[in-house]
């Protein structure tokens, strides 16, 4: 088990489901799973905080995730934003989602190595349909990047079915 792991699984609470979820989602930040264009969104990023709904994270913006004047993405955001959102509701649920509608919202920029942290919640749940909301804020001052807010639909399997497929 990797160091990281170990240390962010000492501040999850006692649920064996969370730790594996949290492992899979480590395993998908190291590129050993899932998509490159993942892979650099999420390059760095370290979960500080899990629970059943709620997962809070730190990311220093490394240079694969900005533009060309040094700034934070705004894709990079997004696809940041996506995937720590599904991993609050799957913390909740259980369940793979699929996302039926995303917006987020721009009121500031970090640029290269800025700290920042990105907290997800499930804030609504009505059966299969789920609300979830990110924000991203620097991390020294709490100043607010960007808010998301996703729907998403509840699938009818796990990761360890989908990671199957």
């Amino acid at each position: 088990m990797h160091q990281k792991l170990r240390e962010t699984l000492q501040e999850i609470e006692d649920d064996d489901i969370l730790k594996q979820l949290i492992g899979w989602f480590q395993d998908l930040i190291e590129g050993t799973i899932g998509q490159e264009l993942e892979t650099r969104a999420l390059h760095g990023l370290r979960v500080t905080h899990a629970r059943n709904g709620f997962l809070r994270s730190e990311f220093t913006v490394p240079s694969l995730a900005a533009d060309v004047d040094g700034n934070w993405h705004g894709g990079a955001i997004a696809s940041l934003m996506d995937a720590v959102g599904a991993i609050a509701v799957y913390s909740a649920f259980h369940h793979v989602v699929k996302s039926v509608d995303f917006s987020i919202s721009h009121y500031s920029t970090a640029k290269i190595q800025d700290e920042v942290v990105v907290e997800a919640k499930v804030v609504g749940n009505h059966g299969t349909i789920v609300q979830v909301m990110m924000e991203a804020r620097m991390k020294g001052n709490g100043k607010l990047i960007a808010v998301g807010k996703m729907w998403v639909s509840l699938q009818n399997f796990t990761i360890a079915t989908a990671s199957k497929l």
